[in-house]
């Protein structure tokens, strides 16, 4: 499991969600991508695993509103289009990590960037 990071911030006149992590490494994460990601049982199916959420009907302009932390495992976001079900894990988003060294991981959800 991934220790929670340094710094979380919403960066809204670049759209990106700046998360400073304990090792040094800063992952820079799209807005529109997290909420694309959301991993609640609205935005995807319980049973199946199978995303309900359509990306298509997000709103480009899409913000964070406020970020919300659980426990010591993760944090809630609160997204300008009212959403705010889904619960984002450290691990989950070290995983979404979209910068080249964390990209071309091995797929390996435990490793460090």
């Amino acid at each position: 499991m991934n220790a929670p990071p340094l710094d979380i911030r919403a960066v809204t006149k670049d759209g990106l969600l700046e998360i400073t992590w304990e090792e040094g490494h800063t992952g820079l994460y799209p807005f529109l991508t997290l909420r694309g990601e959301c991993p609640c049982a609205g935005c995807v199916d319980e049973h199946t695993g199978e995303r309900r959420l359509d990306r298509a009907t997000l709103p480009d302009d899409i913000v964070i509103r406020d970020i919300q932390l659980v426990g010591h495992y993760g944090a809630r976001v609160v997204w300008s289009d009212n959403h705010d079900t889904g619960i984002y894990t450290w691990d989950r988003l070290r995983r979404l990590c979209p910068c080249p060294k964390c990209s071309s991981r091995s797929g390996d959800p435990g490793s460090q960037a």
